[in-house]
């Protein structure tokens, strides 16, 4: 007879184990250069991010949390920081030709006229302009350069 028993009811005298886990387990605790190994391991051209995790013994979620986390990380400050360019002011006395492409379009001098310049193209906004279209514009030009 096999010490395996297929039925539901014990025999006299045989004794059982019954092992109870209560509580999820402990937490796996990863270390900020295993988590970069990791990440570092799914942005190789044929990597498979499911894969990776599986290896490692993770969810696919918890390594896609990690990668955004990384790329969130590797964006330099810089880039979130307002730039600002130079302003060059001209009098409206003084340059003949400048004070010309200022009163193009209506035939006079416009007061409150900004031009912006963005890899050779410009944009003169006068005082009505509206605000959202001026945005658009200029996020359209910074998009194409």
């Amino acid at each position: 007879m096999s010490t395996f028993d297929h039925t539901l009811e014990p025999t006299a005298g045989s004794v059982r184990r019954l092992e109870v886990i209560t509580g999820t387990g402990r937490r796996r605790r990863f270390s900020a250069d295993d988590k970069a190994r990791i990440v570092e391991e799914t942005l190789a051209p044929s990597a498979v991010v499911s894969d990776v995790a599986r290896r490692h013994g993770l969810s696919p979620q918890q390594l896609f949390t990690w990668r955004r986390e990384a790329r969130r990380l590797a964006t330099p400050v810089r880039d979130l920081a307002p730039v600002f360019v130079p302003a060059v002011i001209h009098e409206a006395g003084g340059d003949q030709a400048n004070n010309k492409a200022i009163r193009r379009g209506r035939g006079r001098q416009s007061s409150g006229l900004i031009e912006v310049e963005i890899d050779g193209v410009t944009v003169r906004v006068s005082s009505g302009a509206d605000a959202k279209t001026v945005a658009a514009v200029i996020r359209a030009l910074k998009a194409g350069s």
